[in-house]
């Protein structure tokens, strides 16, 4: 058989394929040609026809290469062209490069560049326009240069710099506030240190150097005294002498010439006028001028009036010359019927109530009887001390002994209440708990035992009952269900919660079921959970509570298959076992 080899198109595009001989022996000797140059051939293969001279990238930077014959035998016809448009032909075209074009010197420069030859890089040059002496190759120039930037003017002094380039120099100005100006330097001012007025009111300033380096020589000179000055700060021109308090207690100070110069010419003046000049004053102090220090009938009298002689006044009692008290007002009158000598049933009168006569007060009964330092004998026959109703309301007095020298021994018992006492009232307690007003099985508590007071006791009823009541006693109730009586899951309801209605609480079960007085006897089928599953039916044969796991499950397919308690195991699939071979 033949066998064309060129039938597969083993060439490719562009290239024509040749088998010299087709024999099915004969293989591998196919001719591959090129379409672009036949004499470009190749054996069993295809030919190699393409050759891009641009793929070497043999143009210079920027530049486009193109290769318009790309055959092995078409070399160096590729093209570089610049963007400029320049063009070589089989090598890199020579652009030119103005670096000036970037504009790289900034504003306020002129740029220029000697030779724009692409290999020409970096000899661009930056010329200042408002000096052209001044310029820079390959960057900017530095063409301003201002002087005050580096504050070469005095403290408060402005700086100007006209010209601000690097060839003018020292043309700054230094402007003082005051308008003096120095030209590239700092300027000298005149600093007259009396503008800030340093030395206050009434002084007088005087800066004898106003030279800006002439500085803490200022004089203040006081106005009252132009002896007294000082330098670099205000003078000490007044002083008050009463400041250090030179007068004793009670006296006025007063300086009239408040200078340094000026000394003890302070006045010390007491109240009475007494003065003195550059000491205390030595006042009379008369303890009795006040007046109405002793009191009414009484005369005061200080024997010693000098300033320095205090708590020596003396007060006299008119009444009696012989009582007197110093430093304070005399006790002149001691009325002993003050203390109720004689009791409450006789009539006292002090017949002296000077402090040096005691004793001498008389007590007289309703009958004239008189006695006199001690209570009178009204009755010498009998002497009930009831009569003078001595125990109080709600009370009754007993006297066992009325002879008149028998004396409290009353005795005053309580009519409401408990308690008795001889000679005085009787402390009464009334509680009312005492009657037992609460009744079997109650507590009770009376919050006030004293007498008048009625209907504050409580009555509290003791556990198991509950309730409680003030001022009578109480209605207790008793809920049986508190004992849970009733078994477990079930619900107890007591309808009458009194003692005397007993055994009527009810037990109810979930399904129902009830009974009165006494735990309920609930049935349970176990079978309402569906405890046998699907494909089978559940019995339970006994629903007592008290019968469990007796629930039996029997399969629908086949009814001999059961359980109890449980679910039967209806369905068994032999092949589980794995009874057959492998495969």
């Amino acid at each position: 058989c033949d066998l064309d080899e060129c039938v597969a198109a083993p060439c490719g595009t562009g290239q024509t394929c040749a088998d010299p001989n087709t024999a099915a022996n004969v293989l591998h000797d196919f001719v591959c040609t090129c379409d672009t140059d036949m004499t470009i051939t190749k054996v069993d293969g295809p030919a190699l026809c393409d050759k891009d001279e641009c793929s070497s990238m043999p143009c210079g930077t920027g530049q486009t290469c193109v290769d318009p014959v790309q055959t092995p035998s078409s070399l160096l016809d590729y093209t570089c062209t610049c963007a400029n448009g320049v063009v070589a032909t089989g090598s890199a075209a020579v652009c030119e490069n103005d670096e000036c074009v970037a504009a790289p010197c900034g504003t306020g420069q002129t740029c220029n560049d000697p030779n724009v030859a692409a290999n020409s890089l970096h000899d661009f040059e930056c010329t200042c326009d408002n000096d052209m002496s001044i310029k820079k190759v390959d960057g900017p120039a530095t063409c301003d240069k201002d002087e005050c930037a580096s504050m070469p003017c005095g403290t408060g002094q402005t700086c100007v710099d006209p010209v601000q380039t690097p060839s003018s120099l020292l043309d700054y100005t230094c402007t003082c506030a005051n308008g003096v100006v120095a030209t590239g330097s700092a300027a000298v001012c005149e600093n007259d240190e009396c503008v800030a007025a340093p030395c206050g009111t009434g002084q007088t300033c005087n800066d004898p150097n106003v030279a800006a380096n002439s500085l803490h020589d200022f004089e203040c000179t006081c106005d009252n005294d132009m002896t007294i000055k000082k330098v670099d700060g205000p003078a000490t021109c007044d002083k008050d002498e009463c400041v250090a308090m030179p007068c004793g207690a009670g006296q006025t100070c007063n300086d009239p010439v408040q200078t340094v110069g000026s000394l003890l010419d302070y006045t010390c003046t007491c109240a009475n006028g007494v003065s003195s000049v550059g000491a205390s004053a030595v006042c009379e102090n008369d303890e009795c001028a006040g007046g109405a220090v002793c009191g009414m009938d009484q005369t005061c009298n200080d024997p010693n009036v000098a300033a320095n002689s205090l708590h020596d006044f003396e007060c006299i009692c008119n009444a009696d010359m012989m009582v007197k008290m110093v430093d304070g007002p005399a006790t002149c009158v001691d009325d002993e019927c003050a203390t109720s000598p004689c009791g409450m049933t006789q009539t006292c009168t002090d017949l002296n109530t000077s402090p040096m006569s005691t004793g001498d007060f008389e007590c007289e009964c309703g009958n004239g009887v008189k006695a006199t330092g001690m209570p009178a004998v009204c009755n010498m026959g009998t002497n009930d001390e009831c009569m003078t109703m001595p125990c109080g309301t709600g009370q009754s007095c007993l006297d066992p002994d009325t002879t008149a020298m028998s004396l409290l021994d009353f005795v005053c018992s309580c009519v409401t209440g408990v308690g008795n006492n001889v000679g005085s009232p009787a402390a009464c307690v009334d509680d009312e708990c005492a009657s037992s007003p609460c009744g079997s099985g109650q507590t009770c508590v009376d919050a006030d035992t004293s007498v008048g007071s009625t209907g504050d006791f409580t009555c509290t009823c003791t556990s198991p009952k509950t309730g409680s009541a003030m001022g009578s006693a109480a209605v207790c109730a008793l809920d049986e269900c508190s004992a849970a009586p009733c078994g477990a899951g079930q619900t107890c309801d007591d309808p009458v919660k009194l003692p005397s209605s007993l055994l009527d609480y009810t037990c109810s079960c979930s399904n129902g079921a009830m009974a009165v007085g006494a735990p309920a006897s609930c049935d349970v089928d176990e079978c309402l959970p569906s405890p046998c599953g699907t494909g089978q039916t559940c019995s339970d044969p006994n629903t007592a509570s008290n019968s469990l796991h007796d629930f039996e499950c029997v399969c629908d397919n086949d009814m001999t298959l059961r359980a109890v308690d449980g679910p039967a195991t209806c369905s068994k699939d032999e092949c589980a076992s794995m009874p057959c071979g492998m495969g």
